[in-house]
């Protein structure tokens, strides 16, 4: 019976043990003695990358909440919150949280977090990114864009219109084209421009061509919208309407020639006055983007 007894105490005392032992083998026991099994939002921890026993540069609680005694030491009811807390509405300032994760998480990407327009907005990295679960739906692109598009909603009105980049399709994801923590170019791009950005994927519009088209080689943007369009290829307007928003003179061939007008070089046009409004410029100018097209700079096919 004594023998009984005396097992008993020693599987109690062995499941104290267990259920007050530390996370990461560095001294968590303190707070998952209170954080059990039974707070999954916490204990969740251990099956990230901030919860791997065998990386030495894994941090403790206290390491990002700080060493919280008030919360440690309380007794009783109405605890007080840890000194750095970073559930959402909390008091602890953003910047304050944000020195907390790049204290770790600095070089690579986020060498330009500082003075970065999400930097800018007062954001924490908690805004976006979830430190105790194990699936971070940000770090994931599967599932990044529905963390984007909570704060661009008119972004996400343009991903659902008819001419669109395959990001609500999973293909690509917001991080294909821009650096949330930050960027050298505008719009957080991952380019120092547009074009070299658009290039990364577009490369056959790259060029060099011997025959340049002025907007494009300015921006892609001067002519597609990025995020979503009802004309189709991103276009911001149908054409014939967008060649003329710049060619805005001579929609009667005449033979006017100049980067203002509908002219047609090598005097076709002043044998052919056919009205071209309305009709599909690149039915001629096939190669828009840019051409080495022996006849000239008229884009041909």
């Amino acid at each position: 019976m004594l023998l009984g007894m005396a097992l008993a105490l020693g599987v109690a005392a062995t499941a104290q043990a267990e259920e007050g032992k530390d996370l990461v083998l560095k001294g968590d026991a303190k707070c998952t003695s209170c954080h059990d099994k039974d707070e999954k939002s916490v204990m969740a921890i251990g099956k990230t990358r901030h919860g791997a026993t065998g990386d030495s540069r894994t941090p403790t609680c206290t390491n990002c909440h700080g060493d919280s005694v008030k919360h440690t030491e309380h007794k009783g009811g109405n605890r007080p919150l840890p000194d750095r807390n970073f559930t959402k509405g909390t008091a602890t300032p953003a910047e304050v949280r944000n020195d907390t994760c790049l204290g770790c998480h600095k070089g690579g990407n986020r060498m330009q977090w500082a003075g970065s327009q999400h930097e800018g907005q007062g954001l924490a990295c908690t805004n976006c990114h979830t430190v105790h679960n194990q699936h971070d739906k940000v770090r994931d692109k599967a599932t990044q864009t529905e963390t984007c598009f909570s704060c661009h909603k008119e972004q996400r009105a343009q991903s659902n219109r008819s001419s669109h980049h395959p990001v609500k399709e999973g293909k690509i994801a917001c991080s294909n084209c821009h650096n949330p923590h930050g960027s050298s170019g505008s719009k957080l791009l991952l380019g120092n421009t547009v074009n070299e950005t658009c290039f990364t994927c577009h490369a056959e519009k790259r060029g060099p061509f011997l025959w340049e088209h002025a907007p494009v080689a300015d921006s892609c943007t001067n002519c597609h919208t990025p995020h979503g369009s009802s004309n189709a290829a991103l276009l911001k307007n149908r054409p014939p309407y967008l060649c003329s928003s710049c060619h805005i003179r001579g929609h009667q061939a005449e033979g006017i020639r100049g980067g203002e007008d509908l002219g047609t070089p090598g005097g076709i046009a002043g044998r052919a006055k056919v009205p071209l409004v309305g009709k599909a410029c690149m039915n001629c100018h096939g190669r828009i983007h840019g051409s080495n097209h022996p006849s000239g700079a008229g884009f041909a096919r």
